[in-house]
């Protein structure tokens, strides 16, 4: 029996639409697209989780309560287009905390792996961030950078980082689709 695969989503900037510092959930608003992709994953038969570093935790611009209603607000908004969450999993740290669960330290995805009995090297890391590749590459996942958020701006610095570079995570869809199926098809013949 084989294990259920994951895509391990970035939230500011790859799901939403990036603010720094989201701390409204007034402000909380799907980038487009995001509800027919993460659709599409889902009847793949991909878990979605997300990772994210939300550091104004930290920085004291906003307390655990706030982030857990931006939370309900994002779950909501998912849901309303059809798409649940098997997880978020948040660091609250800032860089000088030293945490392991900030990426792209690997403690938050696997916390998400063992909680969902899912392989990291078999998942689909998605992010607008160098954060998140750097996350995915550690645990031998396949990268893809979105273009949306942060993520042009990077670009020059992940060329050859990213496995994927793709405009949005709808362009994510098709290739996923297609590496599942080459996937599939070589278990299938071993």
């Amino acid at each position: 029996m084989t294990r259920k695969r994951f895509l391990v989503l970035d939230r500011d900037g790859t799901l939403l639409e990036y603010r720094p510092y989201l701390s409204s959930p007034d402000d909380v608003r799907l980038l487009p697209g995001t509800g027919a992709a993460l659709r599409r994953f889902q009847e793949m038969g991909l878990g979605l989780v997300v990772v994210t570093n939300q550091s104004g935790v930290g920085r004291g611009l906003f307390d655990a309560a706030r982030l857990d209603l931006i939370h309900q607000r994002f779950r909501e908004a998912l849901e309303a287009e059809g798409v649940s969450l098997a997880a978020v999993y948040v660091c609250p740290h800032t860089p000088e905390d030293d945490c392991s669960c900030r990426k792209p330290k690997t403690g938050l995805l696997e916390r998400a792996a063992q909680d969902h009995e899912f392989d990291p090297e078999d998942a689909f890391v998605i992010g607008d961030n160098a954060c998140d590749i750097e996350l995915g590459r550690r645990v031998g996942a396949k990268t893809f950078l979105v273009l949306s958020g942060c993520g042009e701006a990077i670009l020059p610095e992940m060329r050859g980082r990213a496995d994927y570079v793709v405009a949005d995570l709808g362009e994510a869809v098709p290739i996923i689709e297609r590496l599942l199926s080459l996937d599939y098809a070589g278990a299938a013949g071993a």
